[in-house]
């Protein structure tokens, strides 16, 4: 089975539109875990833009021993202080993983000026400080993920400094007028992968009109989906959209 792991960042955006907790986070997370998905997925940036540190917290606590639980972020954002008085301060991604222990941890190589990751990580260079990373990662208890286009030499540079698993950047896939010839790279990459030892997660744009294609990748253990999502529920209600996503990964 593939699994479902919602990103809910598109819905706190929502909420941060005005005062108060509406949406509520922790409700929409749970009614996402009520309707079958296997995972939440957070993305929490300095600027808290969307998620903000507090939220993690209060999502592990919420979902554990439910679900997993995925922080993604870039391992090198540091300690930032909140603008908002209502706001806390953000305490650096380590520190926010080491405090909040989530099931799965996403490095991913954004920055703050990015609207969403456009890319996997650049490996070919020194890899000393993301080695140090992965490690305190996995002391914490976290499986470690990077975030990876589908590039055979950066594979095995994941595969060689310790990841447990890659996230394949799906854009270029989801942006194609042919599925199927857009996910022969993908395929290739993943089976070099499977040689390597690493699991295979995959991301962004992914939806209901590419999924069907995308889940005959072999190996494919979890696909965190949230932008499709939302807007699918708008129009069909969260039970409905989710379970046509778990449908479209698992029929």
């Amino acid at each position: 089975m593939i699994a479902l792991s919602v990103n809910i960042n598109k819905i706190a955006l929502i909420r941060n539109s005005r005062e108060g907790n509406n949406p509520d986070l922790i409700n929409y997370a749970l009614r996402c875990i009520q309707h079958g998905a296997q995972g939440i997925t957070v993305h929490p940036r300095p600027d808290q833009r969307h998620i903000r540190a507090s939220d993690c917290l209060s999502l592990k606590k919420a979902i554990q021993g439910s679900v997993e639980f995925n922080i993604e972020g870039n391992p090198l954002a540091p300690a930032t202080p909140s603008n908002q008085d209502n706001i806390g301060d953000y305490p650096g991604f380590l520190e926010l993983v080491a405090q909040s222990k989530p099931e799965q941890c996403t490095l991913v190589p954004d920055s703050d000026q990015q609207l969403t990751s456009d890319h996997g990580f650049n490996l070919l260079g020194d890899n000393a400080q993301l080695i140090e990373q992965i490690q305190e990662l996995k002391r914490i208890g976290s499986r470690v993920s990077l975030f990876i286009d589908p590039d055979l030499e950066q594979i095995s540079k994941a595969a060689e400094i310790g990841a447990d698993r890659i996230e394949l950047y799906t854009g270029p896939y989801a942006w194609s007028n042919n599925f199927q010839e857009a996910l022969a790279p993908y395929e290739e990459a993943a089976q070099h992968a499977q040689k390597l030892g690493l699991g295979i997660n995959a991301g962004h744009d992914l939806n209901l009109e590419n999924l069907p294609i995308f889940k005959q990748l072999t190996g494919l253990k979890e696909v965190s989906i949230g932008h499709a999502l939302t807007i699918d529920s708008l129009e069909m209600g969260l039970e409905l959209a989710t379970q046509a996503y778990l449908q479209a990964l698992n029929l």
